[in-house]
């Protein structure tokens, strides 16, 4: 059932981000409609249960931003938002409780579809993870809702100026990325254009929702066609595979080319965390390494990319034009820990070059 939602708890002293809500659990749409609304920056001016009339409702109440439900009758949270962007583009998050590895490997074909990033719905209301719960929501919502509403960027240009980067003639040996809101896209992009003869070993630390870390490992490896893994406490590196974060835990690197999983403290917030990863990166592979900072809001990793740079690693940041979110990479420029500022195009191609170095 549709229906429109004007209320107003509080008066803020700008205009209230505009949300319709869809969702067909009942319990779930009231959930989120109390959690919105309670905050002042945020106005929930509809909802629907299904996605025939969530386009229905994009197209006539045309709000900032939609939270959308996956599995829904009629018409899909896939086809709602493929529809949605064809018709009147909105920022679209989708908003799902499927956890299993597969299940959560398909919503990221919302992604696919237009949607800007996929996150879990917020834990019910005696859960003791319910207030990180919400207030990720909450945080990604008013985030999102200041974005550009289509994202592209440009095809990959000349080759980046890699001599002077590599005059050392060092051997490059690992890859580490880092990346958050919207780095599922551009890493399944920048994973696609390599090529088979690319055989460095790629770490990856991805924010993503607890519970999607294996679903996401499944999605990126099937829609990128490189080999991508779930990283193992102890497993060698191997080449021309792509080892990405557990959910929980830190992921680091060791000099003799294993992976080390631990569960010390979260940094900025996170854990996983690229800071750790980046920093181990640094000490264990100094030179022969390549730093890549992703779209992504906050620092996480900026200052740890360029200790890298300092260690004598290449470092890339992604340019702010293709960029989701430009927190963490803006971050890094700052710094000037980045010796390129790149769009994902000629990231893949920077690392084609670096992969096939002799």
């Amino acid at each position: 059932m549709l229906a429109d939602n004007a209320h107003q708890t509080n008066t803020p002293s700008r205009s209230p981000i505009r949300i319709l809500v869809v969702d067909d659990s009942p319990s779930a749409l009231e959930l989120l409609v109390y959690l919105l609304n309670g905050d002042p920056e945020l106005q929930v001016i509809g909802t629907a249960s299904n996605g025939e009339e969530a386009v229905k409702a994009a197209r006539r109440l045309k709000p900032d931003v939609i939270t959308m439900d996956i599995h829904m009758p009629l018409v899909d949270g896939f086809a709602a938002t493929r529809s949605i962007m064809e018709e009147c583009p909105t920022r679209i998050v989708m908003v799902t409780a499927s956890v299993v590895p597969r299940e959560v490997s398909a919503t990221f074909k919302a992604l696919e579809a237009g949607a800007l990033t996929v996150i879990g719905r917020p834990l019910g209301l005696g859960h003791p993870d319910f207030d990180t719960s919400m207030r990720e929501l909450l945080q990604t919502i008013k985030l999102l809702s200041e974005v550009s509403v289509v994202r592209r960027w440009s095809h990959a240009r000349n080759h980046p100026p890699l001599e002077s980067a590599l005059a050392s003639g060092r051997q490059i040996r690992l890859v580490a990325i880092g990346a958050s809101t919207g780095g599922p896209l551009v890493l399944r992009d920048v994973l696609s254009q390599l090529p088979a003869t690319f055989t460095l070993p790629i770490v990856i630390v991805q924010h993503i929702a607890a519970g999607f870390a294996a679903g996401f490992a499944e999605w990126l490896g099937q829609s990128s066609g490189f080999p991508v893994r779930l990283a193992e406490h102890g497993a060698p590196i191997l080449g021309r595979c792509a080892y990405l974060a557990p959910d929980g835990v830190h992921m680091e690197v060791t000099a003799g080319g294993q992976v080390r999983l631990t569960s010390g403290p979260a940094e900025h917030g996170l854990r996983p965390s690229v800071a750790c990863l980046f920093r181990s990166v640094a000490q264990a592979y100094g030179g022969n390494a390549v730093g890549v900072l992703l779209t992504g809001m906050g620092k996480d990793g900026a200052q740890e990319l360029k200790l890298m740079r300092n260690a004598g690693a290449v470092t890339i940041a992604q340019d702010e034009e293709s960029c989701v979110v430009f927190g963490m990479p803006g971050e890094a420029v700052k710094l000037e820990a980045a010796h390129f500022v790149l769009a994902p195009d000629d990231i893949a191609a920077t690392l084609r070059r670096l992969g096939t170095q002799p």
